[in-house]
């Protein structure tokens, strides 16, 4: 074994990842400081410790003072007070070294003192906490309430200078803050967003080719999704919970993507997608499509087929796909378990009264209980019965459960676990009158597949401790909650209520018009799935909300197309250019490859004709400085071709427009022109060229980059949809190379958006689902980058 490969092992053993330990041997400074502290702490080379003995050490190792380093026997205090359990946290062990460092080299360390300089024995309580969070919250209460998560960020340094909470475990605190926060304010929306400037991704200087962004690096393996629990790693109320969960799961990652079918998904939903499949696939598991329809009234079967279409787009495979209504008779049994464990009760309160005794509509008046709440368990079984049969109307009675209303979490504040809905159920017809709530059903239903890992966004935080308080209140197993920042894509929105809005008032066509990010839409513009893929990787997992710029996501759409996409020529505009110095009827094959870049991708035959088709938008009639395509007098290439053009002169109609350029084919001149220009042929009987019946060009849907937001657009979002953001030409022409790519894909069974080709110069297109049998409609995907001074 290589010297950099024992340091490694060495590095593993602590508890390194693979990654780190490789990142870390490359720096030889910190492997000796590793080293002197593992020695000091009495770790032979052949020998590891625990991966959280190892982390600290390691924090000692890469954070200490460099006199503590250097000197062994100081050292050696420090790194013993790590492996007998005095030093449990980063803080802990920042704190002793510090202590210890500032000490006189030969004095003797009185190890009480750096204790008591370091916490050690101190127990902090969440009670403790708590308490310490909350009077932080009330003496700032009025400023958060008017200035929202602006004013957040401070206040965990704030409540952790405290000298009796510094030493409470970091993750309690930002956890217990998190919690009171949101109670408090909500999840965050526009007004937390709406001033934030999204930064746009910086994008190198002209090429010809899209550059592919920086590899992003393993969500799975590193970062928040890495700290994640193994599986039999989620303490239960019963140790026999676990023993029947690993041996149903047999101790794989199981995981489950739920959304509720009332709509379709969205750009932040392939996020979800990636992080509960990624994360089980990574593992070796699996992972359920679970539709989560428990709202008979706002569900449509196209949704359902809709939300699985789009897991297979983009690249998943459900271990099964399930229903929250597979599981309806379990969930009646176990809201009667809990009735008779004394935990739920059966309201016959109005909404108004429930709101009251969670304090009112601002949650910060008196909480009391509901009048029904200590009703006997036999008269509440006899009553959920009753909800059952169909004795009570919608609104005359509710199952509540049973929790703390004492508590500062609204979501345990006596949640409804039922309701009565006379709305027939999409797949169990009118067999139930009631339904579950998320709130009863989503954790239930965890337990019931064994999920192990139950992977959420933010604004399901509250609902965590909810979430537990049930399983463990019927003593089920108990799956980990983790939440994790929502994405939102700039120059856009994601509400499916305002999404609802623009198809209603047909701003839009349709639920999957290209100029709106749900999965449909993209799809339909020709997006890439493994483009969004990678966006939504690179994006990574924290804890934070994030608002990505868009121009993110085309980067890894041309990153994506640059490698497989083929390259054509097009004009949008066609204009007649004649070579007036080859003959009539010339025909010249001109082998032209698919891909420049990849010659297994093969090649096509193009004519070269002695009347051609270019872009108007090539030509002017005047010259200028820094203009390189066609003018009088100018010399100008032609794509493919040996020689380049000169225009001679123009032809007009009787309005003056230009309706041809006359041009001659410079076969004398070697001098490489400035500019090439795509051109298609046009002039010899039989030449196969493809008109498209329309190209749709798609812009931004918004002027500002969050519509949402009051303070720049204080019409709302529906003032801020432009009209110009999507422009239909008529009458472009394509080469025949693309021929055979629609012959080949008509006999296929692929959709549209699958035949993706470049129009060099122009950008990346696909067909649209409107094309038909003689009718080619085509989309824009993405443009190309532009130089930055090419206009």
């Amino acid at each position: 074994m290589s010297d950099i490969d024992r340091v490694i092992e060495r590095l593993r053993g602590i508890g390194l990842t693979d990654q780190r330990a490789k990142e870390t041997s490359k720096n030889a400074k910190v492997v000796a400081n590793v080293d002197r502290t593992l020695v000091a702490a009495g770790i032979a080379e052949n020998e590891g410790c625990s991966k959280t003995v190892g982390a600290l050490l390691y924090h000692l190792a890469t954070t200490g003072p460099k006199d503590l380093l250097a000197n062994p026997d100081h050292l050696s205090i420090v790194a013993h007070a790590i492996t007998d359990g005095r030093l449990l946290t980063n803080d802990q062990v920042t704190a002793a070294a510090q202590y210890v460092a500032e000490q006189s080299a030969g004095a003797d360390i009185s190890e009480e003192a750096m204790n008591r300089a370091s916490g050690v024995g101190i127990k902090v309580t969440k009670e403790e906490i708590a308490n310490a969070i909350e009077k932080l919250i009330d003496e700032r209460r009025q400023v958060l309430l008017e200035e929202r998560y602006r004013k957040v960020g401070p206040l965990l340094s704030t409540v952790r200078s405290d000298e009796h909470i510094r030493w409470a475990p970091v993750p309690e605190v930002k956890t217990e803050l998190d919690r009171q926060i949101l109670a408090l304010l909500g999840p965050k929306d526009e007004r937390d967003t709406g001033k934030v400037k999204v930064k746009k991704a910086k994008e190198p200087k002209v090429t010809k080719e899209a550059k592919e962004p920086a590899a992003p690096v393993n969500i799975f393996t590193e970062g928040e999704l890495a700290k994640l629990h193994k599986p039999g790693g989620n303490p239960q109320i019963k140790p026999s919970l676990m023993e029947e969960h690993l041996k149903a799961t047999g101790g794989k990652v199981v995981t489950r993507f739920p959304p509720e079918p009332n709509g379709f998904l969205h750009i932040g939903h392939a996020k979800a997608i990636n992080v509960n499949f990624g994360y089980a696939k990574t593992h070796d598991g699996i992972c359920y499509l679970r539709y989560d329809d428990t709202n008979p009234e706002a569900e449509e079967e196209a949704y359902f087929t809709s939300i699985l279409e789009a897991v297979r787009w983009l690249g998943f495979t459900p271990f099964r796909v399930t229903y929250s209504s597979d599981y309806f008779p379990q969930l009646y049994d176990m809201a009667v378990q809990l009735i008779r464990r004394g935990k739920a009760y059966v309201c016959h309160c109005t909404g108004e009264d429930i709101s009251q005794q969670r304090g009112g509509e601002s949650r910060r008046g008196p909480r009391y209980a509901c009048p029904h709440r200590d009703r006997p368990v036999e008269e509440n079984e006899r009553e959920f019965g009753r909800m059952r049969t169909g004795d009570y109307k919608e609104n005359e009675a509710i199952l509540r459960m049973r929790q703390d209303i004492e508590d500062g979490n609204p979501q345990m504040w006596d949640l409804v676990a039922y309701r009565v809905l006379r709305t027939p159920h999409h797949r169990t017809g009118d067999t139930w009158c009631i339904y579950p709530t998320y709130d009863f059903t989503h954790c239930l239903v965890d337990s019931l597949e064994n999920i192990s890992h139950s992977l959420c966004t933010t604004e399901f935080i509250l609902s965590r401790q909810s979430y537990y308080w049930l399983c463990d209140a019927l003593e089920v197993y108990k799956p980990v909650q983790f939440e994790y920042g929502r994405l939102n894509v700039s120059s856009t929105i994601l509400s499916k209520r305002k999404l609802a809005q623009l198809v209603r008032e047909g701003l839009v066509d349709g639920w999957d018009d290209p100029r709106i990010y749900t999965l449909p839409a993209v799809r339909r513009r020709g997006v890439p799935p493994e483009a969004v893929n990678a966006f939504v990787r690179e994006v990574g997992v924290t804890t934070s909300v994030s608002t990505i710029d868009v121009g993110r996501l085309d980067q890894h759409v041309r990153a994506a197309l640059n490698d497989t996409a083929p390259r054509l020529m097009a004009v949008m505009e066609p204009l007649s250019l004649r070579i007036t110095n080859l003959p009539e009827g010339h025909a010249q094959e001109i082998h032209v490859p698919n891909h420049p870049g990849k010659p297994e991708m093969g090649s096509h035959v193009l004519p070269f004709t002695r009347d051609l088709l270019v872009d108007r938008s090539d030509y002017r009639d005047e010259d200028a400085p820094g203009y390189y395509r066609f003018a009088p007098g100018k010399t100008v290439g032609l794509l493919h071709l040996p020689h380049p053009v000169t225009v001679t002169g123009v032809e007009r109609d009787e309005g003056g427009r230009v309706i041809r350029l006359l041009a001659t084919y410079e076969t004398e001149v070697t001098k490489r022109p400035k500019a090439f220009v795509q051109w298609v042929s046009d002039g010899v009987d039989g030449v196969d060229v493809v008109r498209a019946s329309e190209v749709r060009i798609y812009g931004p849907l918004f002027h500002h980059s969050n519509p949402n937001d009051r303070t720049e657009v204080p019409g709302g979002f529906l003032s801020d949809v432009r009209t110009d953001s999507l422009t239909r030409i008529q009458g472009a022409v394509l080469e025949r190379g693309f021929l055979p790519l629609l012959t080949q894909w008509a006999k296929g069974d692929k959709g549209p958006e699958e035949l993706r080709v470049q129009l060099v110069r122009i950008g990346y297109f696909c067909l649209d689902r409107d094309t038909k049998e003689g009718s080619v409609v085509m989309n824009r995907i993405v443009s190309l980058k532009e130089d930055a001074g090419k206009k």
